[in-house]
């Protein structure tokens, strides 16, 4: 008795690897976010179009996609003892060739090197690691380790906004190299696999599972909700500031809205998963994938005061409530074993969605001249994610009721 009860307790180092991909994944969505304040200085110096500039987003998520696929396979296979440290190294030089990039195809070769070596080992691999260091509460869990995603995406575009107004773009990529470099590059060494992942991938019987679908009906129905859900989110994350001074605000004031977008998605992440934990991933899921379809709508109608505060803090909570619920979707309804390959291709449509959407977020706009068709696609994207999670709803309740009949006439 006493074996088992040790057994199902969270080991203390889970703590420390939340913390660890946490910090990560600050860093590497921060990146991304970043995007958005590098725009329109980028756009001016080159003369680059909207759409041109922001495809530097797309090809990161088109990077973290495709090279997601194959780290969910090293991470099953092998582990992912050593991708902090190598996305710590790649991040940072990605940076820094970033400073000294003049054409279009090194803009996007370097932030494809960005997605591919960086974001891609930081993101799914990792996330599939930390949700299986805990039994209890893995909602809370992967909701504190993903709100790194929600704060880094909010801090730093808010100073390398700053650094922009100060030293130019230039210097800022600079900047955002060094500190990357010294912050990712030690904490990358603590990264373990959890005790039982490492089981999972050494053990010769499978894991016993007891969700009534295989894990590649699951993958298949998660991956097709979230290119639609991610398309919803990624319009505002990649055009918000651009945006906002459009609207004649300076860009402090742009990127102080998106830090409090993303400070509110910080609280969103935790909470979104403990809301996973007590009513179910899924539920939880269209809750707040509901939330954000609603709120991105409004945000060409309203451009300043507390009104446009409110509306961030909204959509920042429900779009990031999202991110964690996906993550704990695939935790409970994949094996442990299963769980970087399934995590890093539900990703590979994730990081697709999110591609193309700030790709045709900034394609509406130069079509257009505003972004008013950028958003209402946004939302568009949303109610098709909305109608995808509620049939994934029905079938799973219906696969339920057949398995308990079942159940029920084989022990009769």
């Amino acid at each position: 008795m006493t074996a088992r009860i040790e057994d199902d307790r969270d080991p203390p180092y889970g703590w420390l690897m939340v913390a660890v991909v946490f910090t990560l994944s600050a860093l590497s969505f921060g990146a991304l976010g970043a995007v958005s304040v590098f725009l329109k200085p980028l756009a001016a110096e080159f003369g680059w179009g909207r759409g041109e500039t922001a495809f530097g987003y797309t090809t990161i998520a088109f990077a973290s996609a495709l090279f997601g696929v194959f780290w969910g396979y090293v991470a099953d296979r092998f582990g992912t003892r050593w991708f902090g440290v190598v996305a710590a190294l790649v991040m940072a030089f990605a940076l820094f060739m970033l400073s000294r990039q003049s054409t279009l195809v090194e803009f996007y070769g370097f932030y494809f090197l960005f997605g591919a070596f960086g974001n891609a080992m930081v993101a799914s691999p990792l996330f599939a690691n930390v949700g299986f260091w805990f039994r209890r509460n893995p909602g809370l869990a992967l909701g504190l380790t993903a709100s790194g995603g929600a704060f880094g995406q909010g801090v730093v575009p808010f100073f390398v906004g700053q650094a922009i107004s100060e030293y130019g773009w230039q210097t800022a990529y600079l900047i955002m190299a060094g500190v990357y470099l010294c912050i990712a590059l030690p904490i990358g060494f603590l990264i373990r696999e959890s005790p039982r992942r490492e089981r999972a991938r050494t053990a010769q019987v499978a894991e016993v599972r007891d969700f009534p679908l295989s894990e590649l009906e699951v993958v298949a129905w998660i991956s097709v909700a979230v290119i639609f859900c991610c398309n919803c989110m990624s319009v505002p994350i990649v055009h918000l500031v651009p945006l906002l001074t459009d609207a004649g605000h300076e860009i402090e004031y742009a990127t102080g809205v998106l830090l409090v977008l993303m400070m509110s998605g910080v609280a969103g992440r935790i909470l979104g998963g403990r809301l996973a934990d007590r009513i179910g991933a899924l539920p939880a899921y269209m809750v707040m994938s509901l939330g954000q379809t609603f709120f991105v709508f409004w945000f060409p109608q309203v451009d300043q005061g507390a009104a446009l505060y409110l509306l961030a803090v909204l959509f920042g909570f429900t779009y990031s409530g999202v991110m964690t619920c996906i993550l704990v979707c695939t935790r409970m309804m994949v094996s442990a074993r299963f769980a970087g390959r399934a995590m890093s291709i539900t990703s590979f449509f994730g990081w697709t969605g999110m591609g193309l959407g700030g790709f045709l977020g900034g394609l509406f706009y130069d079509l257009s001249g505003d972004y008013v068709w950028s958003f209402s696609f946004a939302a568009a994207a949303g109610i098709i994610n909305l109608g995808i999670l509620s049939l994934f709803y029905l079938r799973v309740r219906g696969a339920k009721r057949y398995f308990t009949e079942g159940v029920v006439s084989a022990t009769e």
